[in-house]
């Protein structure tokens, strides 16, 4: 029997911050070899389902959730009538280049899209890319048109 599972909310993701090596070891490590060559649609996913369960009512909320987790800050460049456009930029994201660890980027990705499906109550999907010369990663957020 499964139990039902906490959601989150800010006070309890202030007491799970933790600085360190371990997350990352985790992170781009272990994740990527356990998962082998589906990680990038699983890890797509696990960002979906993360964002169910912090359940974020408006962008602000995003971007705060963003910075707490240490992906960096999120900020929105463009809007269109079906598609967003954001970049995530920051110390976090060199360093991940510069290391030479997690230069994929779709757990943040299955995040965004699922909290902008919460928010606008619209289909999503997301796309990530790198733009090393711009530092900072590009996410196209495409949503269902409206009926």
């Amino acid at each position: 029997m499964q139990k039902k599972m906490q959601e989150f909310d800010k006070d309890y993701m202030e007491q799970l911050i933790t600085h360190g090596a371990g997350h990352d070891i985790l992170r781009f490590v272990s994740l990527p070899d356990l998962l082998g060559e589906d990680a990038s649609s699983i890890l797509y996913v696990l960002g979906k389902k993360l964002a169910r369960r912090v359940n974020p009512a408006s962008m602000e909320q995003v971007e705060d959730f963003f910075i707490q987790m240490g992906w960096g800050n999120l900020s929105l460049v463009k809007q269109k009538r079906h598609e967003m456009t954001f970049e995530l930029s920051g110390a976090p994201v060199i360093h991940r280049w510069n290391v030479g660890v997690g230069k994929e980027y779709r757990m943040e990705a299955g995040f965004l899209a699922a909290s902008i499906e919460q928010i606008k109550e619209l289909a999503c999907e997301c796309v990530d890319e790198n733009v090393p010369k711009k530092e900072h990663v590009q996410f196209n957020v495409y949503f269902a048109k409206e009926d």
